[in-house]
């Protein structure tokens, strides 16, 4: 994965990337807010404490290969997931579902140390010794998304949705059995690799997984072009995937495929899948 310097600078004011977020420790109006957290380090109640919820949605941010630091109070990487964040509280609205993301300890992934992974994983326990036994979607961007891929094994993880996720050809993947993952990638991103994620799609179902890859075209690895259309099928995916409501068709066809599929069917394209719908 290339450096993701752009992601580590302050936004000018005014983008779309800052649209909607606050300066740190300003806190967001809770009707706006829907639920959306950070996990206290690794783990805590936060806004809704005292009512077990149903579902878990759990928003995992980008950043770098390496570094030791730990992210800064205003983390564009973090910003960058609020408007998933939004997006999906308002398709769960009044479903009982807890929208949290993870703080990571450091900036990087930092080699064998798998930092995020690691916060992932205490979050996931933080999460069942709170709840107990409810269904996790994991929704991760960049490296959150390999963190995401990486984390799945863990016995709440229901599903993963990647966002432009960092795909390493030599990661494993039998720990995604029994999980529904959907991977979705601009053809243009320059920071990860699209072609990776077909290949981990494609990997992760003959490991048992239900896969399948989305190419939103014209995008770029910041999510920021067709940035409503990135929104919209991201909430679209976690209702599915909890049952709450309907897949795309193709979606669901995909994670059907039998483990030894190889060929294009699981390879979708947004702009054949949403044709003709509304």
């Amino acid at each position: 994965m290339r450096a993701e310097r752009a992601q580590d600078a302050e936004p000018p004011p005014g983008t779309d990337a800052t649209a909607g977020a606050e300066p740190p420790g300003r806190p967001e109006d809770a009707a706006t807010r829907g639920g959306l957290d950070g996990l206290p380090r690794q783990g805590g109640r936060g806004e809704g404490a005292g009512r077990t919820p149903r579902a878990v949605v759990m928003l995992l941010h980008g950043g770098r290969e390496a570094g030791l630091e730990a992210p800064p109070p205003w983390n564009l990487p973090g910003l960058r997931m609020r408007p998933f964040g939004r997006s999906i509280a308002r398709a769960t609205r009044g479903r009982d579902v807890r929208l949290t993301s993870v703080r990571y300890t450091h900036r990087g992934w930092n080699g064998a140390r798998e930092d995020p992974l690691r916060d992932t994983s205490r979050a996931l326990d933080a999460v069942a010794e709170e709840y107990g036994e409810v269904p996790v979607i994991l929704v991760g961007h960049s490296m959150g998304g390999r963190a995401a891929l990486r984390a799945a094994g863990h016995p709440l993880v229901r599903g993963v949705v990647g966002l432009a996720p960092w795909c390493p050809p030599g990661d494993p993947v039998t720990q995604l059995s029994g999980r529904s993952v959907v991977l979705l990638h601009s053809d243009r991103d320059h920071t990860t690799s699209p072609l990776a994620s077909q290949t981990t799609a494609t990997r992760a179902r003959r490991a048992g997984a239900r896969t399948c890859s989305v190419t939103i075209r014209g995008s770029d690895h910041a999510m920021l072009r067709r940035a409503p259309e990135w929104h919209r099928l991201t909430a679209e995916l976690v209702t599915g995937l909890l049952g709450h409501g309907p897949l795309p068709p193709a979606v669901g066809t995909a994670l059907a495929l039998p483990p030894g599929t190889t060929g294009p069917e699981g390879n979708l394209d947004l702009d054949r899948i949403t044709r003709g719908r509304p």
